[in-house]
């Protein structure tokens, strides 16, 4: 502490009259200090050393300004009161200045100062957003990406400028200064030349999360980051090294990543004819659960328009899923499991997809994950079925009198814990009926006890399902009124209904079906007391003048029949 001491009340003289040697003295002596104690960081602080130390940034000896860069980084580093202190003393805004006036100079001096000053202002930044957006804002990221294109050779400065783009790449404004740079192409340029383990990791460090940005995406994509992933794969998928299986899947998740942006995924798809596209195919095949998980991943990724979709369907994709489900049906992995529905499901939304894929057994292959207590495989095997039977009567009609389906659909309705999961269910239950139109199907979920969740389904805050249900409903009504009138009643359907009409909020779409739901009720001796026991005809008459017109002449009619049944 003595030693600290002399060393402040040195400098607070010297840095108003100094040699540079006395300087260096005094900072020798504050750099000790500091490294003994990692609790001196605040009393230079609370000293005041701060503003005379950011002062000696202005200095025009390298050796003092190294040392100050040391000191001024080792105060920072991990401490909310140096950042704050160098912040407020304009430290930050000096050392960037210093950085771009010798950025193209590669004399060992020079880039000694400027790995120190990278070292400094990660040490400033580290985990503070506010200060990583100042130094944005100042436009460090393309000195940075500058820095690094003409120091690639030297590799204490190349790390240092990684770990501040690591720091500074998480932030959203940072990726789209880094759009503009051209630091996709000295990425890769770096990573080419890695052997060692260490360093490829840091590069990934820093692609991940600029790799979450569609135009960054495209760069990587174009400045051949892709051919480096698929050697990396190549190289370690038979490898039982910690280091190797690491990388393995960093790379292959990172493929999955780059295929998330629409321009850089059309673009290696190449009609499906691509060399990176054909690659991932031979992923699914695998023994490599991560590789297995990244084939799935990717061609869910690259079955997000109809004409890939189409073109992967043709070309025999479907069987290699089903294969590989096959192999995760007992006890299997369940992220592959979810990856492979997940490809299924978007496979399966172009309509002359549905046909095929259900020939080809779909249905049967996902149906046999119906026992799986996992949320996430419970969620895509109900959206897959779902997407499948659209517009698919002899489908929906097969599983809608699968009674283990519907009693398991019925039961995940009330899978509160996970809404993405009930509302599947909801909604397939609700499918089942509007697409098979089948008394059978209707008898089946009747006997389930679906019937409540569909009234239930009727009042939730997404249109698209209340009109569902509502439709359902309806096909219910004209098709089975007698079996379904006790759980109609039970489950207070006109009361809702009511409650549907009298609301202003009400979509058009709502009000039209609601309205052509209670035509259909009358016909039910008991449900008929209830719509004449709730004034119905003064809601529906209002809904005459409604501003659409549909909506409108429905109400008339409804109004009409309703008189007539009074």
């Amino acid at each position: 502490m003595d030693n600290l001491s002399d060393a402040l009340k040195k400098l607070k003289i010297t840095t108003t009259d100094s040699t540079a040697d006395s300087l260096e003295g005094c900072l020798d002596c504050l750099l000790q200090a500091l490294a003994q104690n990692k609790f001196m960081r605040n009393p230079c602080v609370d000293a005041g050393l701060i503003p005379p130390l950011v002062q000696l940034l202005n200095c025009k000896d390298q050796e003092v300004l190294l040392q100050t860069g040391r000191a001024l980084g080792n105060i920072c580093y991990d401490s909310h009161e140096g950042r704050n202190a160098v912040d407020h003393a304009g430290g930050a805004h000096i050392v960037v200045d210093h950085i771009r006036s010798l950025c193209s100079k590669t004399d060992p001096a020079s880039e000694k100062l400027l790995t120190v000053f990278c070292g400094m202002l990660m040490n400033y930044s580290n985990e503070n957003d506010t200060l990583q957006s100042q130094l944005i804002n100042m436009g460090v990221i393309p000195t940075l990406v500058k820095l690094l294109g003409i120091h690639c050779q030297n590799a204490a400065l190349t790390e240092m400028c990684l770990v501040a783009f690591g720091n500074l790449a998480e932030l959203e404004s940072s990726k789209e200064q880094f759009a503009y740079t051209n630091i996709a192409e000295e990425l890769v340029k770096l990573f080419k030349k890695q052997i060692e383990h260490d360093k490829k990791e840091m590069i990934f460090e820093v692609l991940a999360p600029l790799a979450e940005n569609d135009v960054i995406k495209l760069q990587l994509v174009e400045a051949g980051l892709v051919e480096c992933l698929l050697e990396i794969v190549q190289k370690t998928v038979d490898s039982d090294k910690e280091d190797d299986i690491a990388e393995l899947k960093t790379a292959s998740d990172l493929m999955v990543l780059l295929l998330l942006g629409d321009e850089s995924m059309q673009k290696l798809f190449e009609g499906g004819k691509g060399s990176v596209f054909q690659r991932v195919l031979s992923w699914i095949p695998s023994n490599s659960h991560q590789l297995q998980l990244a084939g799935a991943l990717a061609i869910a990724n690259f079955a997000r328009n109809d004409g890939n979709c189409i073109h992967m369907v043709d070309n025999g994709i479907v069987q290699k899923l089903m294969d590989l489900l096959d192999r995760h049906v007992e006890d299997g992995n369940v992220t592959v499991q979810h990856a492979a529905l997940s490809a299924l499901r978007n496979l399966a939304i172009p309509v002359v997809n549905k046909a095929k894929m259900l020939s080809a057994g779909v249905a049967e292959a996902v149906l046999k994950f119906l026992r799986s207590e996992m949320p996430p495989v419970q969620f895509k095997l109900l959206g897959t079925l779902r997407m499948l039977i659209d517009a698919q009567a002899d489908a929906a009609e097969q599983l809608g009198k699968n009674v283990k389906l519907v009693e398991r659909l019925v039961e995940w309705c009330e899978a509160k814990d996970h809404a993405g999961v009930m509302g599947e269910s909801n909604r397939l239950l609700s499918a089942l009926i509007r697409h098979s139109k089948s008394k059978d199907v209707i008898r089946t979920i009747v006997q389930s006890g679906g019937i409540k969740h569909l009234v239930t389904m009727a009042t939730s805050e997404h249109v698209i399902m209340q009109n569902e249900a509502l439709v359902a409903l309806a096909l219910i009504a004209a098709l089975e009124l007698v079996t379904a009138e006790k759980d109609l009643e039970n489950a207070q359907l006109v009361q809702i209904l009511h409650r549907l009409l009298s609301d202003d909020r009400s979509a058009p779409e709502i009000k039209y079906n609601s309205m052509v739901l209670i035509c259909a009720l009358i016909g039910s001796e008991p449900l008929q007391k209830e719509v004449q026991s709730m004034a119905f005809l003064e809601v529906v008459s209002k809904l005459r003048s409604h501003e659409n017109k549909t909506v409108a002449q429905q109400a008339s009619l409804t109004e009409q029949r309703l008189a007539v049944e009074s």
